[in-house]
């Protein structure tokens, strides 16, 4: 039963690890799309091992999904990253107050505990070459991607982080 207990809380964290927001342009039909290819000039702001297991994860995911990767494809995907510093640390406010003679005071100071923490946000972009390059979905995932992570880690990571992605692909109407 304490197996049980545990492995939930785990599961809790993992699951709130990764945050996804989704955009798509509402007019399109995303049953025309079959097939798919990446920029040629595309800069992840990955590693380059890392930008070969997140395109490898997203082939995988996608064939799953019915999309083939060619050379003339129906849409393009572009993968930017950045790493981002999130200063919301949790303080510890202390304070100090007195009052008398018809005079109030109060001096309060705010502790910060731990240090900042770092985060990763990937967007992948859908673009449709064939109409002026019109991007018509749009992932942006915020997650604790760490590059100097083991390469067993990263890869869980990616894979991980693909699989919440293309949960929200195609959208739901």
């Amino acid at each position: 039963m304490k197996f049980l207990k545990y492995l939930g809380i785990v599961i809790l964290f993992t699951s709130c690890g990764t945050i996804v927001n989704y955009d798509y342009e509402k007019s399109t039909d995303f049953t025309q799309y079959k097939s798919y290819n990446y920029f040629d000039d595309m800069l992840t702001g990955l590693s380059k091992f890392d930008s070969i297991r997140i395109i490898r994860t997203i082939d995988a995911k996608l064939l799953t999904m019915g999309l083939k990767r060619t050379d003339n494809p129906d849409f393009y995907i572009d993968i930017q990253s950045s790493e981002l510093m999130n200063r919301n640390n949790p303080n510890i406010g202390v304070g100090a107050g007195g009052g008398g003679g018809g005079g109030f005071g109060g001096v309060s100071v705010g502790i910060p505990l731990g240090g900042n923490q770092y985060t990763r946000e990937i967007v992948i972009d859908f673009v449709d070459k064939s109409q002026n390059e019109k991007l018509f979905w749009q992932a942006v995932s915020e997650s604790t991607y760490k590059a100097n992570a083991s390469v067993e880690k990263r890869e869980a990571t990616l894979a991980n982080l693909v699989e919440k992605i293309f949960e929200g692909y195609p959208p739901k109407k």
